[in-house]
């Protein structure tokens, strides 16, 4: 089972994750819902396309943008259209 913890907090854990260029992508219905907060932040890959972000809060701390997914990702990553990935200190275990 793979978890997502920051701040001592599971984040998200699912035995379907997908990785990319090494990076754990866990499906929306693995994440703990209650700690993610929409940002504003878009960035662009040339292969997967357009990213959308979450800032995460735990226990009052904020990690900005710290994790990461794709809603509409191009054909080549489809594997991971909707899938959450996590960075800035988010430990990743599998």
């Amino acid at each position: 089972m793979t978890r997502a913890i920051w701040h001592d907090t599971v984040l998200a854990e699912s035995d379907r994750c997908e990785i990319v260029e090494g990076n754990y992508y866990f499906p929306a219905d693995a994440i703990n819902q209650e700690y993610f907060q929409p940002s504003a932040t878009h960035t662009t890959c040339p292969w997967k396309g357009v990213a959308s972000y979450y800032s995460i809060t735990v226990d009052g701390k904020v990690n900005p943008d710290a994790a990461w997914y794709y809603p509409k990702a191009k054909d080549a990553a489809k594997n991971i259209e909707g899938y959450i990935a996590f960075w800035r200190g988010v430990q990743v275990s599998p």
